[in-house]
């Protein structure tokens, strides 16, 4: 996995480079701000380490970006949904905002976007 986009536009001032962080910053906002996404869940046991010690929810938690060698960007996203929503609906939904917010707000062309439904729950605390 790259760590930053390999921008290959030549600008007058330069390259912009964007890291795999920033992409899922961006993407994690997008997938929250969605009808019936409760949250993101952990991918693997280090994000869920890290939000133990920091009591805090991670933004990029449970998205992986991959940037291959001709530029195509794709993302991973595990999410929790609520109860009761048509999955599917949600999980295109998910897809068609990150897709939108990634390319309009960083200028990047997403290749995919797999959305991976790791829990259901209810939205009572």
């Amino acid at each position: 996995m790259s760590e930053t986009t390999k921008s290959s536009q030549s600008r007058p001032l330069g390259l912009v480079n964007i890291s795999n962080n920033a992409i899922a910053m961006v993407a994690g906002i997008a997938t929250l701000q969605c009808f019936g996404v409760i949250g993101m869940a952990s991918r693997n046991i280090q994000d869920g380490i890290s939000e133990l010690l920091t009591g805090k929810d991670n933004l990029t938690k449970g998205i992986e970006v991959t940037i291959n060698d001709d530029e195509q960007v794709y993302i991973d996203l595990s999410i929790i949904v609520e109860y009761g929503v048509r999955i599917k609906e949600v999980a295109n939904n998910v897809i068609e905002s990150v897709k939108y917010a990634v390319e309009t707000q960083l200028g990047l062309k997403i290749s995919k976007v797999n959305v991976i439904v790791q829990s259901v729950r209810t939205n009572k605390k």
